[in-house]
């Protein structure tokens, strides 16, 4: 098999975040759940957005972050994402091209517009995100760019984008293009109520193909229909090869065939903002994997950038983690 030129390419939605602080009264004002993802219309978004104050525009989406992350590591990475020619998407397609990561997806025009998620953050630093998904979710399989997958050595997925046919047939045509090239494929669950939609499907996706998966507490007990975590961790590890389970301040383990790697959570003294905190762990973690580092150094470089992450308003890094990394002595 031929080495990747790629360390990690990433499939999900192509979003731009706007993010403004709120109370929880306007949390229950709009009936949004505090630290959830819903999904709403441009209607709902256009209300919302007229009673949040102020706001900041940045590039974002699940994946996007992720991928953005791995680049920040020093990775050579790749997304593969659909914008429609508006603002929106040009101010996307530049900011992650911007940072070194190959995105070659065209912009489309006379369709729906790009992406856009509000994301409401509390005064304890909890995000609560209202996506409007836009044209993101109508990735197809013309979208998948076949030589791009097939020279990384990791295709990562994004469960927020399951939500359609077109996208589910997208992702496991990718999914057969990894396997053909010898390469890992990883996915994260997301959300929990993106599992709640999507259960059978992604068990089975997971069982037939997945090599790595992410997901935190919330979703890996709804996968599995339990209440216990340590069960559904088991449930996991037979699943999947490797299963990467985040627990917030509890830090994370990380089950591989038979055995459990403990990670501690980075503290940091101020939680500004939330958004983006799994997302930067799995860039962590995958940048450590494809790499080659031993799993226990992956945990600790995902901890670490997922602490970063959360000092500071945004779901991407504000330094280079390469080098803080190596100012920590993680690698």
């Amino acid at each position: 098999m031929a080495k990747a030129r790629f360390d990690v390419t990433g499939i999900g939605n192509a979003i731009v975040d706007i993010i403004g602080r709120c109370d929880d009264a306007y949390l229950a004002k709009i009936g949004a759940d505090k630290g959830s993802m819903r999904l709403v219309d441009a209607g709902a978004i256009a209300k919302i957005y007229s009673g949040m104050g102020p706001a900041t525009e940045m590039s974002g989406g699940s994946a996007a972050n992720t991928i953005a992350g791995v680049a920040s590591f020093g990775g050579k990475a790749g997304f593969i994402g659909k914008v429609a020619n508006d603002e929106f998407g040009r101010i996307f397609s530049h900011d992650i091209r911007s940072i070194g990561v190959t995105f070659a997806s065209a912009p489309v025009a006379g369709s729906q517009p790009t992406s856009r998620s509000l994301i409401l953050v509390t005064p304890d630093g909890e995000r609560t995100m209202n996506t409007y998904l836009g044209i993101s979710t109508d990735l197809d399989h013309s979208q998948i760019d076949g030589d791009l997958i097939a020279d990384s050595a990791i295709l990562y997925l994004e469960g927020y984008l399951f939500d359609r046919d077109d996208a589910k047939a997208a992702f496991r045509a990718a999914l057969a293009q990894a396997k053909r090239a010898g390469r890992k494929v990883a996915l994260t669950l997301s959300d929990g109520f993106c599992v709640d939609r999507h259960r059978a499907e992604f068990l089975d996706l997971i069982q037939s193909g997945v090599d790595i998966l992410f997901a935190n507490e919330k979703e890996i007990t709804s996968l599995y229909e339990t209440s216990n975590f340590d069960d559904a961790a088991n449930r996991a590890s037979r699943d999947t090869r490797l299963a990467v389970l985040t627990r917030s301040a509890q830090g994370s383990i990380i089950l591989n065939e038979g055995t459990t790697t403990k990670i501690d959570a980075v503290r940091i003294d101020d939680v500004v903002d939330t958004t983006g905190a799994g997302d930067l762990y799995a860039a962590g973690f995958l940048y450590g994997y494809s790499q080659g580092h031993p799993l226990e150094t992956c945990g600790k470089l995902a901890s670490f950038a997922a602490a970063e992450v959360i000092s500071h308003v945004g779901a991407r890094p504000q330094a280079q983690l390469a080098q803080l990394a190596c100012e920590k002595r993680l690698i």
